[in-house]
């Protein structure tokens, strides 16, 4: 795939959210009533009841599909991003910090409906992280919010699995894949959580079997999504012509593959310490499309993709600290 012929690379479009990260025991995770790992959907109040009980944290603009766009611009990539913020303090902050990366922001600013969305994150020391999630106005996003135009112009249209926890975000969803594919585009799909896959898997099966192009995940999701526990059982019963995916294993590196084509493996890079594996998945997606819009095979995606995730592991938060670009030379 070599796509160029449009404004953008890639359009990301996801909730749009300002992280909280805040590093924890692993018994706080615990006390505090959460699933360590887990990513769970809470209102305001919830979260904030537990934020009372943790120590100060770091605040940075996130949302998953607002880092891989970070990270596809940090790579040289012409990015796009459509997401809902609120006309408050974080609204302005999540749309600066985007903008000074040279992503176009093609979402609006809102009034009513509450605040821009937050993610307060538990990092412990494995380097795990379990997130409480506040949408605010991201949760209302709807067909109405979109950039067509950013959509029909972009090589790939990026979306994040989260989206489908909201009703009105669905029909949005479902727009994007009709102008994407309407234009003559790709549509790729983050599957985000294992628990968002397991509330969602009968229409994520129909959803990846007939109108996704690019697919990415982990082991969790993938097994999740298809029922099987061997994980290349699982790869093969997704594999369809049409259909490029890829399956991210932790420390075990990468795997992915091309249609009915055999399965490439592609070693993790080397990272000590690990430090908090917020945001590894999204930028591996950033490096692996990044490949992708300018045609490598899939190898070299893969490679892009854990080169990526190798270096927002290595610190705190979610957003790439080196120049990726770098990173990726003679890769």
């Amino acid at each position: 795939m070599n796509q160029t012929a449009g404004p953008y690379d890639v359009c990301g479009i996801g909730s749009a959210l300002v992280d909280i990260l805040v590093e924890v025991p692993a018994e706080t995770v615990e006390a505090c009533g959460l699933i360590k790992g887990s990513m769970q959907l809470m209102d305001l109040p919830a979260s904030e009841a537990i934020h009372r009980q943790l120590p100060p944290g770091h605040e940075r603009s996130g949302g998953s599909a607002a880092n891989t766009i970070a990270g596809l611009a940090c790579l040289g990539a012409k990015a796009g991003f459509v997401g809902r913020v609120a006309d408050d303090r974080f609204g302005e902050v999540f749309t600066a910090d985007l903008e000074s990366l040279g992503v176009a922001f093609g979402g609006q600013a809102v009034t009513g409906g509450g605040g821009t969305g937050r993610c307060l994150i538990l990092v412990t020391p494995d380097a795990d992280r379990t997130m409480c999630t506040t949408l605010g106005v991201a949760a209302h996003l709807a067909a109405s919010d979109l950039s067509e135009d950013m959509i029909a112009g972009s090589a790939v249209t990026y979306l994040e699995g989260y989206l489908w926890d909201e009703p009105v975000a669905i029909g949005a969803i479902r727009r994007v894949i009709e102008v994407a594919h309407g234009a003559g585009r790709k549509v790729a799909l983050a599957l985000s959580d294992s628990f968002c896959v397991d509330r969602h898997r009968a229409a994520w099966r129909e959803l990846v079997a007939d109108h996704i192009d690019v697919l990415f995940g982990n082991e969790a999701e993938y097994r999740s999504l298809t029922g099987e526990a061997d994980l290349a059982a699982a790869c093969r019963s997704l594999a369809r012509p049409g259909l490029t995916a890829t399956v991210t294993r932790g420390e075990h590196g990468a795997w992915a593959f091309d249609g009915p084509g055999p399965l490439v493996a592609v070693d993790a890079q080397a990272v000590d310490p690990v430090v908090d594996t917020t945001g590894a998945g999204d930028l591996y997606a950033a490096g692996f499309l990044f490949g992708l819009v300018r045609g490598a095979d899939l190898n070299t995606c893969a490679r892009y993709g854990t080169l990526a995730a190798a270096e927002v592991i290595s610190h705190l938060g979610a957003r790439p600290e080196q120049d990726l670009a770098t990173l990726l030379v003679g890769a």
